[in-house]
């Protein structure tokens, strides 16, 4: 496996966002791989995607989505005590709130998390290639 197909975006900005919620969409995500770390306001997805952004199309990735200056997560229709569930990532978007920015992370079955931030600080980044 070739180290330069594994991607690493950064977002500050909401075209920056848009194009890590493209690469996102349809990515599998187990419950007990999100975590929010209070204390460094990193807000951590280990996600499970496939890559469209080469030519090789069914390529499956392991990736970490990592948000930064998080100050407060909510969640809705997640039940956070089965870790075994799968949830699908449909798109990530955000919206002004005053002085913060809200983070919508919009799973399946109405399922969401709200990430409240001061910056738009997102990276998406590559780990391994899953072989099937």
């Amino acid at each position: 496996m070739d180290k330069k197909y594994l991607a690493k975006i950064i977002a500050s900005d909401n075209e920056g966002l848009q194009m890590i919620s493209a690469c996102s969409a349809g990515a599998k995500v187990k419950v007990s791989d999100i975590k929010y770390l209070a204390s460094n306001k990193v807000f951590i997805l280990s996600i499970m995607r496939t890559r469209i952004e080469t030519d090789q199309e069914d390529k499956k990735i392991n990736s970490i989505c990592r948000f930064d200056f998080v100050d407060k997560v909510k969640s809705k229709n997640i039940d956070q005590k089965n870790e075994d569930l799968v949830l699908e990532l449909i798109a990530i978007d955000y919206f002004k709130n005053k002085d913060d920015f809200e983070i919508n992370l919009i799973f399946n079955n109405n399922a969401y998390i709200a990430l409240t931030t001061e910056t738009i600080e997102v990276r998406l980044e590559d780990q391994n290639e899953i072989k099937d």
